[in-house]
């Protein structure tokens, strides 16, 4: 990854940050109250969002990387299961039937 890639993905990732807590800061707790952005400037950070979005899949692109990195804990299980070939086919009747 060179300096101005990895420069990019950090003013995308600051960004992206920014947008969604001004967002988050901005919203009443309850429904009853009105939002006080505009339809406009709602739809103008959507759009925004995205184009950060479809950028960092871009970066992630070329740079070989997954857009999905996420932290984890070195002692999480694992979210998907390696299942061999030699075990897939069809399924052993239980004797209990």
């Amino acid at each position: 990854m060179s300096d101005e890639t990895a420069k990019e993905r950090e003013i995308m990732m600051v960004m992206r940050k920014l947008l969604t807590t001004i967002v988050r800061e901005v919203t009443p707790e309850h429904k009853s109250l009105k939002h006080p952005l505009s339809d406009q400037t709602i739809q103008d950070i959507r759009a925004c969002l995205g184009l950060i979005t479809a950028r960092e899949k871009e970066l992630a692109d070329a740079d070989g990387r997954t857009a999905q990195e996420r932290p984890y804990f070195v002692d999480e299980p694992p979210a998907t299961k390696v299942v061999p070939i030699s075990n897939i086919g069809k399924a052993k009747k239980n004797d209990d039937e």
